[in-house]
């Protein structure tokens, strides 16, 4: 006797169609069209996701070096004293104290003691 998969088959499908949900055309409707969308997607957005972190590094990295250029200090030195002198702080801290903190900064920049 032969397997039918109705139900099965069914359930697979919609779920496929609901992960396409927003996509145009055959790309919402069909099962195949929608089931080629979705792993492509899904490529692209695992992919994103680790490309998003190297973009914020690199936003991170120049808002400091904007930040330090007001100083008259270069980044480069600046993360060497701040390795050097063991300050723990990553640069997604130090660029948010840039911001919203300039005085707190300035305190760190005068500990790292950094020299233009």
């Amino acid at each position: 006797m032969r397997v039918k998969r109705g139900i099965v088959r069914h359930r697979r499908h919609k779920k496929i169609r609901a992960l396409a949900k927003g996509y145009r055309g055959m790309r919402r409707s069909t099962y195949v069209k929608a089931n080629e969308a979705v792993i492509r997607a899904g490529t692209n957005s695992y992919v994103s996701r680790r490309l998003k972190k190297r973009d914020f590094r690199s936003l991170w990295i120049t808002r400091l070096s904007a930040a330090l250029k007001t100083k008259g200090i270069r980044y480069s030195v600046f993360i060497d004293q701040i390795t050097k002198k063991k300050i723990g702080l990553n640069r997604k801290t130090l660029s948010e104290l840039a911001i919203h903190h300039p005085e707190v900064f300035g305190k760190i920049v005068e500990m790292a003691g950094a020299k233009a």
